[in-house]
């Protein structure tokens, strides 16, 4: 199991739809795709990377190998996937206050879904429909989403600096300069790691603890 990559953690829940009922949802995402502000208090989460919504068949599963059994499915599908910052409650909570008709709207038609308002029985539907990702990878373990967009501002604001004062005097690049640092300041800081920064790399460090814990007493006790 690795939920957890650096800063961000994926999620991967999986609901049954009734065939019957799979078009209606298709429906509203075709809708949501015209209309964007439908999801407007969605998009203002900066906390979340992306969040994607698809139908998959019954009869649309892979079927890896000659030998593998054909499945008997009754229903169809609702997979939805996303990566975020934070914890698992901060992101399932932010998301319902922010799209709650949204949530109900795309899971209404879902089986057995108990609304997204009260929070815990919406808690435990996710939890119960939720598959655990086995592998998962981070190519900026230590950065946010915020992180990234203030890197890409920086990155925008230091090549524009560097066209526009490419024949100024030392008086005139010191004032751009500390123009460029004001308007920055938001986007200038240090990235640390959180807490866990994987699975994997949290069970390491606790095997790392073990060993020196038992050097220490094996020393203590050869005193």
């Amino acid at each position: 199991m690795s939920n957890i990559a650096g800063k961000a953690y994926a999620m991967n829940v999986i609901t049954p739809i009734k065939p019957y009922r799979a078009w209606i949802n298709k429906f509203i995402f075709w809708i949501a795709i015209k209309i964007p502000s439908a999801l407007q208090g969605l998009q203002t989460l900066s906390l979340i990377h992306y969040a994607r919504w698809v139908i998959i068949g019954k009869d649309q599963f892979p079927h890896l190998d000659p030998q593998q059994p054909k499945e008997q499915l009754y229903y169809n599908y609702m997979l939805f996937f996303s990566n975020f910052n934070g914890s698992w409650n901060q992101y399932v909570d932010s998301f319902t206050f922010a799209i709650p008709g949204g949530l109900d709207l795309f899971w209404k038609w879902n089986v057995r879904y108990p609304k997204s308002v009260a929070l815990t029985p919406f808690h435990h539907y996710i939890r119960y429909n939720q598959i655990e990702t086995i592998h998962y990878y981070n190519a900026y373990p230590l950065a946010s989403s915020n992180d990234v967009k203030s890197a890409k501002t920086v990155k925008d604001s230091l090549i524009k600096f560097q066209a526009d004062t490419q024949s100024v005097g030392d008086e005139q690049f010191l004032s751009q300069y500390n123009a460029l640092l004001r308007g920055l300041q938001h986007d200038l800081g240090d990235m640390y790691p959180t807490p866990i920064v994987s699975m994997s790399a949290y069970q390491v460090q606790r095997r790392k603890e073990g060993v020196e814990w038992n050097l220490q007493q094996g020393g203590q006790d050869g005193q």
